[in-house]
């Protein structure tokens, strides 16, 4: 589904069914160096049992339009211009990682458009070393490849969800490899860890959030550690399910991670 949004083309996967505003909408927000397609199980399943779906490509992110926003706070406010582009009034809104971010500020942003909130690897606050902001800045395909290696807690992707055979090391560097492609004028990488590591509102986002939240953990993240997520959990008064996977939950343990979201947006 294409909208226009801000003045610019952007893309959202509707799961397999045409949008439909009237029903109970879910936003799926992806994280850095990433797109719609993470979601493809996740956004199959609300849209194909009653939800209108919206699973996202952030601008400068494969099919929506460049440019990238700066920080977090821009992109919030993106999300909610998307939404009134498509007609809905209130969402759902399903953050993975960097997304996880976004949704908190969206949902502080408008507190009475937001039904639900699940934070799916999310920390707060997400920083990132120096090492490897300074490896994204001069060697980019160098600091995938180390990405790649700490954000897979498993060696092989589960029965199911893509199916037998995937290679879940390759799909995923093979996926931030043709997004920082797609838009050759800018490091898609570098300004999407930029964007995690300078965010410093959440606490503060925290506190004008009024709907259920829940924080969905992978016990063996490396990338977002359960430990990293106290403080935050608790000012959100979220309820915090954590399940066997590493950072990359909706590919990793992809009928954890769906059982886990289905019982957050009841």
């Amino acid at each position: 589904m294409k909208l226009q949004v801000q003045g610019r083309e952007a893309y959202a996967y509707t799961g397999g069914k045409p949008f439909d505003p009237a029903l109970p909408c879910v936003v799926f927000l992806h994280g850095a160096s990433s797109d719609h397609s993470v979601w493809t199980l996740l956004a199959r399943w609300f849209a194909h049992h009653g939800h209108g779906v919206l699973a996202v490509d952030l601008p400068g992110h494969m099919r929506s339009a460049g440019p990238l926003l700066p920080d977090v706070e821009a992109l919030a406010g993106w999300i909610w211009a998307l939404l009134d582009a498509a007609g809905v009034e209130r969402a759902a809104l399903v953050g993975h990682s960097m997304g996880s971010l976004i949704a908190l500020q969206a949902a502080a942003l408008a507190p009475d458009r937001t039904t639900h909130l699940a934070l799916i690897s999310a920390s707060y606050p997400m920083k990132v070393s120096d090492a490897l902001l300074a490896t994204a800045r001069e060697a980019p395909q160098r600091a995938m490849a180390m990405v790649n290696a700490w954000s897979i807690g498993t060696h092989a992707s589960k029965p199911g969800y893509p199916g037998p055979g995937n290679w879940l090391h390759g799909s995923n560097l093979a996926l931030m490899r043709r997004v920082q492609a797609g838009t050759p004028d800018a490091n898609v990488f570098l300004q999407d860890f930029e964007v995690c590591n300078r965010y410093a509102g959440g606490l503060e986002a925290a506190a004008r959030v009024t709907c259920p939240v829940t924080m969905i953990l992978g016990r063996a993240d490396q990338m977002t550690p359960p430990r990293a997520t106290r403080e935050i959990a608790a000012a959100l008064k979220a309820r915090v399910v954590d399940i066997s996977s590493g950072h990359l939950q909706p590919a990793e343990a992809p009928d954890a991670t769906l059982a886990a979201l289905r019982a957050a947006l009841t």
